[in-house]
């Protein structure tokens, strides 16, 4: 279990006048250990984690975020936030501190004739995708349906429409935002525009978002699903789908996925988004179709809605998840053997490998025109370990690492933030040359660090 000595300690115990005093002020759910639903309201998406917060605060509206934002520096506790709880590491969860539990603020309007959505950051992409589909209107969100939106976008925001529409932060119109002061501003490009600039792949230390504006896009219809390859030549498969990926029209994207198959051999599925004419989609697809002998194809026009979905039975409830993550450019011949030798010795059925491609309009925007720096024709690299019993964390954590050491000199020195584990040391990769920019924004709108428990940039270097 990860618990009380991975985060910060609180510094100081709250009294019952106070504690009186906050209940009365906050519209809410006020959730203290040994409350009823205290333990549900801390369970998040990674079974490993085991945090137990001083206090849950359940917001019903931006007044108690502020209220929890202020009782949580007054009495120096670390505050953490939840929106969806799928962040692997459990950053929504601190030990001792103020958790502030997002997850009830789910409001929503979509302005169809702005292509405009306003969300309030409890939505999880389900929620979202509902009602912009309701218009025949998307943007670029994940590829789980039960993430939440925020901070699968104050990450960056890497999913199917990536090649057309750039990541969910780059969609971002503007936030709002509560700082560690309690502070309520509106970021955008012309206020608060470093700010703004922070929020977009800067991860979620620089203020709890209660809500964003998200410019949309006409999509309703896609041709999407996947391919699995024969078993025998996964090899081929491998190197073929990097070169396929490599060369695809911005209207298309892909996600790898290594697995380990029924007959235990390693084995290649390629899943697909196509959101341009499926016309254009089948002769885009046409070459996919053909680099290896393919055993399963159900790939054609359906609602992204329905898409947005087609990953959730990856992810069986109640699992313990210990992930690694890279970026990958270049997939030659000795990275595939490591990766083939790997997934044979793989001891969970449930793991598996990721190959997430992020190209088009996601690559073409300027490295340092947020802070999601990670801008090139490549490959999100997960080794994705998922395992039900607890005894067999130590096995499964061991192989997981010994992978990544093995892939290591096949990687770049980057990582997608939304990925990092539990301990992971590598912040400063995931932002690459926007680190010492992010460092000084902490140290204007959280100097004390009070959003600590996410483990993002310091605000001092």
């Amino acid at each position: 279990m990860l618990g009380t000595n991975d985060l910060p300690e609180a510094g100081a115990v709250i009294d019952d006048a106070t504690m009186r005093a906050f209940r009365a002020c906050i519209r809410g759910e006020v959730l203290l250990p040994g409350d009823g639903a205290y333990d549900r309201a801390r369970a998040v998406f990674n079974g490993m984690i085991d945090r137990r917060p001083a206090i849950i605060v359940r917001c019903a509206g931006v007044s108690d975020v502020i209220r929890g934002v202020d009782l949580a520096r007054t009495n120096d506790l670390t505050l953490s936030v939840r929106s969806g709880g799928h962040g692997v590491a459990g950053w929504a969860v601190s030990d001792g501190g103020v958790m502030l539990d997002l997850s009830p603020m789910k409001g929503i309007r979509v302005d169809p004739g702005r292509r405009m959505a306003d969300a309030q950051a409890g939505l999880t992409l389900a929620e979202f995708d509902h009602e912009t589909q309701a218009f025949g209107l998307a943007t670029t969100m994940g590829v789980i349906s039960m993430t939440g939106i925020a901070g699968l976008t104050l990450g960056g925001g890497l999913g199917w429409l990536n090649g057309k529409h750039a990541l969910a932060c780059d969609n971002v119109i503007s936030a709002d935002v509560v700082t560690a002061a309690g502070e309520l501003l509106t970021a955008s490009a012309d206020r608060h525009e470093d700010l703004f600039w922070a929020l977009r792949g800067g991860g979620g230390s620089f203020g709890v978002v209660t809500s964003f504006r998200y410019q949309l896009h006409p999509v309703r219809m896609v041709v999407a699903g996947s391919v699995v390859y024969t078993p025998t030549r996964t090899r081929d498969a491998l190197r073929s789908y990097h070169e396929f990926a490599s060369a695809c029209p911005p209207e298309l994207s892909t996600h790898g996925s290594l697995f380990r198959g029924p007959d235990g051999r390693p084995t290649l599925a390629v899943g697909v988004c196509h959101c341009g004419t499926p016309e254009a989609a089948e002769t885009a697809l046409r070459p996919l179709r053909r680099i290896a002998p393919v055993i399963e194809d159900d790939i054609g026009p359906m609602e992204y809605e329905a898409l947005q979905h087609r990953g959730d039975t990856g992810f069986p409830p109640d699992q313990q998840h210990y992930w690694k993550s890279s970026f990958l450019k270049h997939l030659g011949d000795d990275a595939i053997e490591v990766m083939i030798t790997f997934v044979e010795q793989m001891p969970s059925s449930n793991s598996g490998v990721g190959l997430q491609h992020l190209h088009g309009a996601a690559a073409r925007v300027p490295k340092d025109a947020t802070a999601f720096p990670h801008r090139d024709d490549h490959h999100d690299f997960l080794i994705l370990s998922q395992w039900p019993d607890p005894a067999e964390s130590s096995r499964n954590i061991d192989w997981t690492r010994r992978f990544f050491e093995a892939m290591t000199p096949f990687l770049e020195p980057a990582v997608y933030v939304n990925n990092l584990g539990e301990g992971d040391p590598r912040v400063r990769e995931a932002f690459g040359a926007n680190y010492d920019r992010l460092v000084a924004l902490k140290a204007t709108y959280d100097p004390a660090n009070l959003l600590r428990a996410r483990r993002s940039v310091p605000p001092v270097v």
